[in-house]
């Protein structure tokens, strides 16, 4: 009778209905193509040891992976978010308990009275036939699936993060070197205008002049010793240790052009559908209209089995033998009349939620249209903007030079060569600035096409 019970209370589950809403993914919200692109091909993204080329940066950014707390937390919510869709996936199977009872009693009329009972229990096991059980599990599951984004599009954020602050620690770099160099070019000028002084072919103010000038270098050479310390900071905190010296960049000079290869865009705005951040929201979305199916369930009346099956007997040496057999079932149906409201507020709620996502879902993809829009934007320009800055900065040192000579032959005033040291260096800075922005650009434009990371979601 016990196995004849297992059997019907698995039949009746497996025939259970899903009341949950018909899922049709939400159409995104942004044009078909991305601005600026003409044809139909698709972007080509590589993940990110295909994008890093830089041998040390490489090894940094595997040495965040591993250690990193933001990655180390969202991988632990992952675990958690797994475990919940466990404990949530088995009540859609029976609980069976196996249990051994004994008792001893005396009374005047019978005296000692002895009884022993060995039994398997189906302890309130409730039959899924409106699918109530299975929403709850698909909505457990789709935020299972939720966190396994959320984690990857941490690790994008973090690889993207890294590498930004290794790249702006190689421009701190630069800055650094090109503010000592300009304290050492402001030095010898101050040692050639006090010569001229000396023989009396140049002004007092012309020394104060350039003495302004290096003072200022020699301040920003101690400004930009400070930037290089916090940034190896930021990226000991970004990498969870103190990466080595070794690892680190020199100047954005010595970087080689494949330093952070350049991923092609291609022109189907679909492409930002693999975005971690909008898989996560879509996820969200599905365990929202799961939420739904199980709300609508509660409208419906549940069926309840209690069931045991066993031995029992006068003493424990026979309970095997010659005990004798025992069984009870106990079905129980509840049939919602009166809730005051509960169960439709509760389908209100999950119908509410779940435009709520969808108004979140689309948001999320025309956050990242934007995204990739304006890195597009930003790399049309930056070729020719670069080429025209180091055309600028070469003339401005022609220009210094031909001050200074002409300031050293008497033909010329200081106020002249202090205007060109000051325009070169204001444009070489300019120039750090936008190698720096183009090798941001390079990173920021592989981060909102997606990172090319993928996951095969796991089996339920």
């Amino acid at each position: 009778m016990f196995r004849l019970s297992v059997l019907f209370i698995a039949f009746l589950s497996v025939g259970c209905v899903s009341l949950d809403p018909n899922y049709q993914r939400p159409d995104a919200p942004v044009p078909a193509t991305l601005p600026g692109t003409q044809g139909q091909a698709t972007a080509v993204i590589g993940n990110w040891q295909q994008v890093v080329k830089d041998a040390r940066l490489n090894k940094v950014v595997s040495m965040a992976l591993n250690s990193n707390r933001d990655v180390q937390k969202a991988i632990a919510d992952i675990d958690a978010a797994r475990a919940q869709y466990g404990e949530t996936r088995a009540s859609l199977f029976p609980t069976v308990d196996a249990e051994l009872n004994g008792s001893r009693s005396r009374t005047l009329a019978n005296g000692v009275a002895t009884s022993t009972q060995a039994d398997g229990a189906v302890s309130s096991f409730e039959l899924d036939l409106f699918g109530r059980n299975q929403s709850l599990s698909r909505a457990a599951r789709e935020t299972w699936l939720a966190s396994e984004y959320t984690a990857q599009n941490t690790r994008l954020t973090m690889i993207s993060e890294l590498t930004t602050a290794w790249v702006t620690l190689a421009a701190d770099n630069s800055n650094l070197a090109l503010a000592q160099q300009t304290m050492n070019s402001a030095a010898d000028s101050l040692k050639i205008v006090k010569r001229q002084m000396d023989v009396g072919t140049a002004a007092a103010t012309d020394v104060s002049s350039a003495m302004s000038v290096y003072q200022q270098a020699r301040a920003s050479v101690a400004s930009y010793q400070t930037l290089v310390m916090q940034d190896k900071n930021a990226i000991n905190l970004l990498a969870g240790q103190t990466v080595p010296d070794a690892l680190l960049p020199g100047t954005l000079e010595s970087l080689g052009d494949n330093t952070i290869t350049l991923v092609p865009a291609g022109v189907s705005s679909s492409v930002l559908l693999n975005r971690p951040d909008i898989q996560e929201a879509e996820h969200n979305l599905l365990s929202a209209n799961a939420n739904i199916g199980a709300a609508r369930a509660n409208f419906f009346p549940t069926i309840s089995l209690t069931a045991s099956a066993g031995v029992g007997s006068d003493s424990l040496s026979s309970l095997f033998s010659h005990g004798m057999k025992v069984w009870s079932f106990a079905p129980s149906i509840t049939l919602p009349l009166f809730t005051g409201g509960s169960n439709m507020a509760q389908l209100r709620y999950a119908e509410a939620e779940k435009k709520g996502l969808i108004a979140t879902y689309e948001k999320t993809i025309q956050s990242a249209f934007k995204d990739v829009a304006d890195a597009l934007a930003r790399r049309q320009t930056l070729s020719e903007e670069l080429d025209a800055q180091r055309q600028y900065v070469a003339a401005e040192q022609q220009t210094l030079d031909i001050a200074m000579k002409r300031y050293q032959a008497g033909s010329s005033d200081y106020l002249t060569v202090l205007t060109a040291q000051r325009t070169l260096w204001s444009a070489q800075q300019s120039l750090i600035a936008l190698q720096q922005t183009e090798l941001d650009n390079r990173i920021t434009l592989w981060q909102s096409l997606g990172g090319g990371a993928t996951l095969t979601p796991p089996s339920p």
